[in-house]
């Protein structure tokens, strides 16, 4: 049988040419737990506000995985020892970091699942999965739980500065064509150095981690906390509780077997076993899309409305400010709703509700970015800084929505 080439090479918008860098990364990407990451979006409903952001978290996978081998590329030029093994524990570990995530990305978390995080369910993952490849990714494993006694690794799979951010920023920039999220991430990833196995950038990187941060910043305002985006994720979690709630009751409702068994099953982190997870590897963002076309005429009026309002994109209204808003402003459009329609005040909830938002670039007290001078003193980037703005970006932004039908206003 002639053998067949693994080490391939992809196109991708983002970088030019990737290269598969092995047999065993080739192999990962045809698995099928690695394959449904096609059917994830990458930023959930945002395409909703921007029409191009349908980029899916398959494409931000391999996205990761060349940033993964420049820096391997540029650590090894500057003298820092990367074993061969280690280095392919790094391709594994970033290429599988999101492999957990659920449909529309983070509805999941909040809705028909009992906080089990996706960082929760990529592990189980990827122990899964090292079963089939005779433990092949046990090295990848202790790097992406933190356990392995270089630092630096683990810092580039998961910190302030690791290559999941390197690529998202650029990524997600491109497809929403806001521009002010580019960042110049073969820039960041030439300054980056490591002391004592631990991951710092180079002096003369200040400025490109400044406009990383800053860059940050704005595609949290103007990008993932929209507050079309918001609305919308907001939508959909109460489409997910509202369907597991009458299903609870009794109620029929047509969908695919992985998401009833999800409706139908109270599923926590101590339940999340085996079989939960090959379940959980059949739902992808096609099972909701689906289920929502279905639900959208069903007999309940607030799932059926609700249904409507994210497939035909007539949204509630949002306002956002830095206060938050009153129980009396809630509870006033709540009255108003429910002057239009008759349902029990549970029900208008759905309709009408409030929250917060937070933006933070950086946190200070979180796997510090460090700079090192040429005296080989290290500091913290706000230090280091003199731009009194990024200062301030390390301080957290609250702000509060409340949410509302149109015709309400």
């Amino acid at each position: 049988m002639k053998k067949r080439n693994k080490l391939k090479i992809l196109n991708d918008p983002i970088y030019g040419f990737i290269t598969i860098p092995n047999e065993l990364i080739f192999d990962l990407l045809e698995h099928r737990y690695f394959q449904r990451l096609r059917r994830i979006s990458q930023m959930g409903l945002s395409y909703l506000v921007y029409p191009g952001a349908h980029h899916t978290r398959f494409h931000h996978a391999l996205g990761c995985m060349h940033l993964m081998q420049n820096v391997v590329r540029v650590l090894r030029f500057k003298g820092v020892t990367i074993s061969e093994e280690e280095e392919d524990a790094l391709y594994v570990a970033i290429l599988l970091h999101d492999i957990g995530h659920g449909p529309f990305s983070h509805a999941m978390e909040h809705s028909i699942v009992n906080e089990v995080t996706h960082e929760s369910i990529s592990l189980l993952f990827m122990e899964r999965i090292n079963e089939d490849f005779n433990g092949s990714l046990t090295l990848a494993i202790q790097i992406f739980k933190g356990e392995y006694h270089r630092e630096f690794l683990h810092q580039l799979i998961s910190s302030q500065l690791d290559m999941d951010r390197l690529d998202y920023l650029k990524r997600d920039s491109f497809y929403t064509g806001v521009a002010e999220g580019n960042i110049n991430s073969e820039r960041l990833i030439t300054m980056l150095s490591v002391v004592d196995d631990k991951l710092v950038v180079e002096e003369k990187g200040i400025y490109s981690v400044e406009k990383f941060l800053l860059a940050r910043r704005l595609m949290y305002w103007q990008v993932y906390l929209h507050k079309t985006s918001l609305v919308a994720e907001n939508l959909l979690i109460r489409v997910l509780k509202r369907a597991k709630e009458l299903v609870e009751q009794g109620t029929v409702l047509h969908c695919s077997k992985p998401l009833a068994f999800f409706l139908e099953n109270k599923i926590t982190a101590a339940n999340f076993s085996t079989e939960v997870l090959e379940t959980f590897s059949k739902l992808d963002d096609y099972d909701i899309i689906s289920a929502m076309k279905e639900w959208a005429t069903a007999d309940d009026y607030v799932l059926r409305n609700l249904c409507k309002m994210i497939i035909d994109r007539d949204l509630l209204r949002i306002k956002i400010k830095k206060k938050p808003f009153s129980e009396a402003k809630i509870n006033k459009q709540i009255r108003k709703l429910r002057e239009i329609d008759s349902i029990s005040e549970a029900e208008a909830a759905y309709f009408v509700f409030s929250g917060e938002i937070v933006n933070q670039a950086y946190d200070q007290n979180k796997q510090n970015i460090h700079i090192v001078y040429k005296s080989k003193k290290i500091v913290d980037i706000v230090s280091a800084t003199d731009q009194f703005n990024l200062k301030a970006l390390s301080k957290p932004v609250t702000k509060y929505f409340i949410c509302y039908p149109k015709s309400e206003d």
